[in-house]
């Protein structure tokens, strides 16, 4: 039997403000956090007889949120490059611009060396969360890749929140160093 159940005539009154407030800090603009957070809640009926009960249903909302923060971001960047701009920069008179996009940087133009490093500071990661002791994995995993709330996990692990914020620190130094010892020394 699940451990909690879904009231969606709810969802507005006790999260659209927590929902509006994680968006907001990700996106920087009003409008499109309202857009998001209506989403999230449209996916969540949508998708609620998926819903098991394992995770608190705020839990399972702001999963829903990240991955459509997530869509939004790359559908925004999908979009980049399409729109063409002429501008005049440069010092001959008769010229009339050349485009933008030859002579800027792309921020998120990630070329096969960064990509490979990335993926190998990824799997360097993943190799000193397994080295971590296993409650010290399990926390570090749940608040920060996971981002599940503190309360949730406090109450799945059975631990106080000052307990929970002690491990997360402890995995994080420890992190720190097997990375400087097997990652960044190479």
């Amino acid at each position: 039997m699940p451990k909690n159940k879904l009231n969606p005539s709810n969802w507005v009154d006790l999260y659209a403000d927590y929902l509006f407030n994680y968006t907001i800090t990700r996106v920087n603009d009003s409008v499109v956090a309202e857009d998001l957070v209506q989403e999230t809640f449209l996916a969540g009926l949508k998708s609620a007889a998926n819903y098991k009960g394992d995770a608190a249903e705020r839990t399972w909302l702001i999963s829903i949120l990240k991955r459509k923060i997530i869509d939004y971001y790359r559908k925004i960047n999908s979009k980049k490059g399409k729109a063409e701009i002429k501008m005049g920069y440069s010092n001959k008179e008769d010229g009339e611009g050349d485009w933008l996009e030859d002579h800027i940087a792309d921020p998120f133009d990630i070329n096969a060396e960064d990509a490979m490093q990335n993926e190998e500071l990824g799997l360097a990661i993943q190799e000193c969360v397994m080295k971590l002791p296993e409650k010290q994995a399990k926390v570090f995993t749940m608040k920060t890749v996971q981002g599940i709330d503190t309360e949730d996990i406090c109450k799945e692990l059975n631990i106080t929140p000052s307990n929970l914020w002690v491990i997360v620190h402890r995995a994080r130094t420890a992190l720190m160093d097997c990375l400087e010892n097997n990652w960044f020394k190479k």
